[in-house]
C-alpha cells in the first residue's frame, strides 16, 4: 500500500516524498481514510507507530482544501491538538509543519515553562492551528487570549497519559469552549481504561475504532535484560554498563527529578557525556539537552517518565531502567524508544530488592519472559526474593542461595521446566529468585490481567 492509495492530496505527497516517506505504517492505513472521510476517531497506538502522520496529514488537507468559515472578527484557530508534554507539543509541531511545507497554514505551540510574549504574538495574528498542552492553553482561555468557538477539527494525542497526569480537569474545561456541532474528534492513545472511555461518550459523535497493535505490547526486536544488583551499587553497576561501549547512545531512566540530576552529574565526573530532562528544567534547558542528545553531542541523556515523552529518536540501541517505574504500563512507553522499525535494541533493568514487587507486575502485564543475569562482581549481597505466586521465582526450593561467585554471570535461557526456570505456581513455596534465570510471565497471566485493578501504585509525586 502507498500514501496515494489513502486518498492523500499531491501538496501532501510531495512532502512527503521528500521527507523520505514511502509505506504507510499499519495505524497511518486504518486512521487516514477513516480521518479524510470526516468520521470521530479512537485510535490505539504506542509511541513510534506513525500516529503523528495518521492525524496530522489528514488534518494538514482539511485545512488546505476547505475554505474557512468566515465571521465577524479577528481570525480563529481552526484546528486544536492536544498533547501532555511540551517536549511532544514541540515534536508534533516541527512534524506538522514539515508536512504542511507546500500549504500556508499560520500555526502556534503552546506550552508552559517559558514566556507567554511570543504565544501572544502568534495569537493576535491569527493561526489556524493551535499544538497545545492543557495547563498552558488553559491560561490563554483565561486572559482571553485564545478563542476556540472556531474549532472544527480536535486531536488528543497521547490521551491516556493526558489524563494519568491529572489533566483531565482541564482537558474537560477545554471541550467546553469548543463548538459541540460540525466538530470532527479524532483521540489516540496507547491504551484505553475506563476513564477515556467515558470522555469519548461525552464528546465524540459514533467514533470508529482503529487498534493496531494489543495494548501493552512491545516490539519483538527488544532484548530485554534484568540486572540483580544492591541499591548502594546501582551507579557503579551503570558506569560498568555504560563503559562496555561508550559509543551506545542511552537513555537512561530515574525515578524522580532530584535523580535524574545527581545521576547525569555522577556519569559526567566519571567522564561520560550526559545531560539530565525533567519538569524542573527550562523549556530551553530541555531542547538543548535534548539537541545535543539527538546530535550525538551527548551520549546518554537521563530523564523521568513524563520529561521523556516527546523524545523520538530513530535507531536508539539502548534504553536502561535505573529505576522501574512504579506503573507497569510506563515500562511499556519507556522501552518503545527502541528497536523501532525493525532495529534491534536493549532494554536493561537493574532491579534491587526494592524494585521485585515492580519487575512482577510489568512481567504480568506483558505475559512474556525476562533474563535475569548476575552481572560478575555485582551481584546482591543476600539474592533477591522474588516472592511466592509470582513470576522471578526460581525452582530452587530451601533456604538462602549465597551470593554467586564472580563468574556466573552468563545468563542461562532455559526451556520448558527444568533447573533454573523460574515458576509462578501458588504450590511453589520457599527458595529466592535464582539470579541466571528467566522471570517468565505467571502461568496465568491472562487471568491476572483481568483481575488487575487499572490504578497501580500511585506516581511519584517529584518526577
Amino acid at each position: 500500500m502507498s500514501f496515494e492509495s489513502l486518498g492523500l492530496a499531491p501538496f501532501l505527497l510531495r512532502a512527503l516524498a521528500e521527507q523520505g516517506y514511502e509505506t504507510p505504517t499499519p495505524i497511518q492505513q486504518q486512521a487516514i481514510p477513516l480521518a479524510l472521510a470526516g468520521h470521530d476517531l479512537l485510535a490505539g497506538a504506542q509511541t513510534g507507530t506513525g500516529k503523528t502522520a495518521a492525524f496530522g496529514l489528514p488534518l494538514l488537507q482539511y485545512l488546505g482544501t476547505e475554505p474557512q468559515k468566515v465571521g465577524p472578527g479577528p481570525r480563529k484557530p481552526r484546528a486544536l491538538v492536544l498533547t501532555p508534554t511540551r517536549e511532544l507539543a514541540t515534536q508534533v509541531h516541527d512534524s506538522l509543519r514539515g508536512y504542511s511545507k507546500y500549504l500556508r497554514i499560520p500555526s502556534a505551540v503552546i506550552y508552559g515553562g517559558v514566556g507567554m510574549g511570543n504565544q501572544l504574538d502568534s495569537l493576535r495574528r491569527g493561526v489556524d492551528m493551535v499544538i497545545a498542552c492543557p495547563g498552558r492553553l488553559i491560561d490563554h482561555i483565561e486572559r482571553r487570549s485564545i478563542d476556540l468557538s472556531g474549532i472544527e477539527v480536535l486531536i488528543l494525542d497521547e490521551a491516556d497519559r493526558m489524563l494519568d497526569m491529572g489533566f483531565l480537569p482541564s482537558i474537560k474545561r477545554i471541550l467546553a469552549k469548543l463548538p459541540k456541532q460540525n466538530r470532527q474528534t479524532l483521540l489516540f492513545s496507547a491504551t484505553f481504561p475506563e476513564s477515556i472511555k467515558q470522555l469519548a461518550m461525552e464528546f465524540m459523535r459514533n467514533p470508529r475504532e482503529v487498534q493496531v497493535t494489543p495494548q501493552n505490547t512491545v516490539a519483538e526486536t527488544i532484548a530485554h535484560r534484568v540486572h540483580p544488583v544492591d541499591t548502594a551499587r546501582k551507579r557503579e553497576l551503570l558506569l560498568h554498563l555504560l563503559g562496555q561501549d561508550a559509543r551506545v547512545q542511552t537513555l537512561v531512566f530515574a525515578k524522580t527529578k532530584h535523580g535524574s540530576d545527581k545521576l547525569a552529574t555522577h556519569l559526567e565526573k566519571a567522564g561520560i557525556q550526559a545531560a539530565a530532562i525533567h519538569g524542573n528544567k527550562s523549556q530551553g534547558q530541555r531542547l538543548r539537552a535534548l539537541g545535543d542528545f539527538k546530535s550525538g553531542k551527548v551520549k546518554v541523556l537521563v530523564a523521568t517518565d513524563i520529561a521523556a515523552r516527546g523524545i523520538d529518536i530513530d535507531q536508539l540501541p539502548r534504553v536502561i531502567n535505573y529505576d522501574l517505574p512504579m506503573v507497569a504500563e510506563d515500562y511499556v512507553h519507556r522501552i518503545g524508544r527502541t528497536g523501532r522499525n525493525g532495529a534491534n535494541g536493549e532494554a536493561l533493568s537493574l532491579v534491587s530488592q526494592e524494585d521485585a514487587k515492580y519487575l512482577r507486575q510489568i512481567v504480568r502485564m506483558l505475559g512474556r519472559d525476562m533474563e535475569i543475569r548476575d552481572l560478575p562482581g555485582f551481584e546482591p549481597q543476600v539474592p533477591i526474593r522474588w516472592g511466592n505466586s509470582a513470576p522471578g521465582k526460581a525452582e530452587q526450593p530451601g533456604g538462602q542461595r549465597p551470593p554467586r561467585k564472580p563468574g556466573g554471570g552468563r545468563g542461562r535461557r532455559p526451556s520448558g521446566g527444568g533447573e533454573g526456570q523460574a515458576h509462578a505456581h501458588a504450590g511453589n513455596r520457599g527458595g529466592n529468585g535464582r539470579s541466571g534465570a528467566r522471570a517468565p510471565a505467571a502461568a496465568h497471566a491472562h487471568q491476572r490481567n483481568q483481575q488487575r485493578n487499572g490504578g497501580g501504585p500511585r506516581r511519584d509525586a517529584n518526577r
